[in-house]
């Protein structure tokens, strides 16, 4: 099949050419005759499975022959770099039909997306807490909106954000196309698609498992052996682009530079920096001025970089959905990709759940080379990234333990020795 076998509109079609598109994957060829025909959908794929554009392309079908002015689409999206990556491809797509697309998030001025959604744009990209910022202020005027798309719902689940959906919902027209997409389909998630979707189609591709591209490993490591069989690996496949996940922010931060300092080209990506920030480390990672990304999962959620090679689980997910998604940002649009995962005693319930999952055992692996038998450098124990301990500050016990400290401390005692002599 070809995109040609759609019948898009001409200035849609061209925006594919732009965008270096060839053939529809899979979901595209089975949503976008469903969505071009006014259906609702439930689509059920991973990631990288190029399910924006199986929206994308229908929406500015629909809009490029209406009233301009207008909000008249609008998608909820559950991070800030998702909605950028949707707007992006809308910008794309949409080049030749002269559509404007916005994005509403929190960290950035309200005043243009004030405008934006008083008509400047036709549509809006948002995630939800801004947006229901702006609705309840009475800042947006979402009455003539025709299709809604909730994307990477059961990630808006995980976040808690489906109140704030269910509040939107409550704010857009009863007529109206809705699209809806998840990896997963939890109790939550099945009861907000009853809520919005109206004899909707469900449209399911594959498992919602990792893609079949992707090869998985595991390294079986003492928690302190982690930033040195890292270093140790990123060493032997020298990688292109390769996405670390870490549990915490801290983590991530923490780890980046440790890797930036032995040479690696790596940035962190969490929820502690400024938007800007933000932008300038993934932009960066996009475009191959930094090797390594070490981010959160929150903050990974909405990375769309087709030539990820490898995905290395720093610390492991604390779901298997989880494993997924991340596994999901490797072996994107029919690539090879490599899922490496570094696992201790207390990841074995986690692994195993995995392996159910896969339907297969995942392949362990003993570093080639790595010297398992070093000692763990904190004599406290395997706290990788623990925050030192504070300071005692009982009686006599110095403010500031360092150097300084003990000069300050001597000086104490000849002012209390002069004070004697006086």
């Amino acid at each position: 099949m070809h995109f040609t076998d759609f019948g898009l509109h001409p200035r849609v079609a061209s925006g594919i050419g732009v965008a270096g598109y060839e053939n529809p994957t899979p979901i595209q060829e089975k949503a976008i005759p469903l969505m071009m025909a006014g259906r609702d959908v439930m689509g059920l794929a991973q990631t990288g499975t190029g399910k924006t554009a199986a929206f994308a392309l229908p929406i500015l079908h629909h809009l490029v022959r209406g009233r301009r002015g207008r909000v008249r689409a609008l998608v909820v999206a559950p991070t800030r770099e998702l909605a950028e990556q949707i707007h992006d491809t809308f910008r794309t797509l949409g080049r030749a039909t002269g559509l404007r697309s916005a994005t509403v998030y929190g960290g950035v001025g309200m005043n243009p997306q004030i405008q934006a959604l008083g008509g400047r744009a036709e549509i809006i990209v948002a995630c939800p807490g801004r947006l229901l910022d702006h609705l309840q202020q009475s800042n947006a005027d979402l009455s003539s909106v025709e299709i809604l798309v909730l994307d990477e719902a059961d990630h808006m689940f995980d976040m808690g954000f489906l109140p704030d959906v269910r509040r939107i919902l409550r704010q857009l027209p009863s007529e109206r196309q809705t699209l809806m997409f998840s990896a997963t389909m939890p109790p939550d998630i099945r009861s907000l698609a009853r809520d919005a979707l109206r004899d909707s189609t469900i449209v399911q591709i594959g498992h919602i498992a990792p893609a079949e591209t992707v090869s998985h490993a595991i390294y079986p490591v003492e928690q302190h052996q982690k930033t040195a069989i890292i270093k140790h690996l990123l060493g032997q496949f020298d990688p292109q682009a390769t996405l670390v996940f870490t549990r915490t922010k801290h983590g991530a931060k923490r780890l980046a530079q440790q890797l930036d300092r032995v040479g690696h080209l790596a940035v962190s990506l969490q929820g502690n920096m400024s938007q800007n920030k933000r932008q300038q480390a993934l932009d960066g990672f996009r475009q191959g001025r930094y090797r390594i990304l070490v981010a959160t999962d929150i903050a990974a959620r909405g990375i769309d970089v087709i030539r990820v090679s490898h995905v290395v689980n720093y610390d492991m997910p604390t779901t298997a959905d989880a494993y997924t998604h991340r596994i999901g940002r490797t072996g994107r649009a029919e690539r090879k990709g490599e899922a490496l995962s570094l696992i201790t005693r207390d990841d074995e319930d986690m692994v195993r759940t995995i392996e159910r999952m896969l339907g297969k055992p995942l392949r362990r692996v003993r570093a080639e080379g790595f010297d398992y038998r070093a000692p763990d450098p904190d004599s406290r124990g395997p706290t990788e990234f623990a925050r030192s301990p504070r300071p005692q500050r009982g009686r006599g016990a110095p403010l500031v333990q360092n150097g300084s400290s003990r000069k300050g401390g001597a000086r104490q005692r000849h002012r209390s020795r002069r004070g004697r002599r006086g």
